[in-house]
Parts: structure tokens; sequence; C-alpha cells
């Protein structure tokens, strides 16, 4: 059996760490997702809104460097949850449980939110190469 899904949407709105009584971070959040194709009607593209929780590790990174707004792709799991609503109708919801979530953009010029500038890209670094001074144009094979 497969269960696998890969989104990449925007955050609806900042996502809230909490701790469950055991002590382990949870994080759940809302992702817009476009669909790649226009509404006859209106012309425009039609969102699919998705609930996404993630657990431990994944969930503090996500607390601390998403916001509203900013672009993710989430890798994980469909999960379907039966629950029973305030007036005794039995309901089921489908969430997304994360394994990974990446950046799906670059840090946005004026975002504040992250003040050390850090979003997980690497820093560009100076070539360490140097020419060759006796090469001669053969190749060692």
């Amino acid at each position: 059996m497969l269960n696998k899904i890969v989104l990449q949407g925007r955050l609806s709105k900042n996502p809230e760490l909490r701790h469950t009584q055991g002590g382990n971070p949870v994080v759940s959040f809302r992702l817009a997702v476009d669909r790649d194709f226009k509404d006859k009607q209106t012309g425009e593209k039609a969102i699919d809104w998705i609930d996404v929780v993630a657990w431990r590790n994944t969930a503090e990174f996500v607390s601390r460097y998403f916001t509203k707004g900013r672009m993710a792709v989430v890798e994980g799991r469909l999960q379907m949850r039966d629950w029973t609503d305030k007036d005794g109708n039995k309901r089921t919801s489908a969430e997304v449980v994360a394994d990974h979530i990446y950046f799906g953009d670059s840090q946005r010029s004026g975002d504040t939110s992250n003040t050390s500038g850090d979003y997980g890209a690497p820093e560009p670094q100076q070539d360490d190469f140097s020419e060759l001074a006796d090469d001669d144009g053969k190749l060692p094979f």
C-alpha cells in the first residue's frame, strides 16, 4: 500500500505550536493550494484549503520559520479522522500528516519575521579552486 502526498501552497495564517500532555510538540496549519485550471464562469483559479499537522522537530521548525503567506512544500501522508460534533453528528475530516516541510520560496524582501535571515538555504561560498600552472591539457585516464 502507498499513502504519499506532496503539496505546495501558502500558509493561510501563522502556525501555532502546542504541546501534548506528554510534552510532544505539534503544530497545525492550513495550506492554500491553487488548482491548475481556471473556473469557466469566473476565470479564476480555485483554491483548495488543506489541513496539515506536523509533530516533534518538524513542528518546531514550522513554528519558528514559517508565517502567514509563506510558500511551503509539504511531504507526508493523508489521514482520515472520524469525530462527533457538538450536535452528535458523525463527521470525517481529512488532513495531511507532514513528514517533511521545505521552503517553497526565498525570504521575501521586507520580511522581518526571521531577523537572522537564515531560512535554511546555504550561503553562497567563494570557490577555493585555482588554475594549475603545469596543465598539459591531457586527461589523467
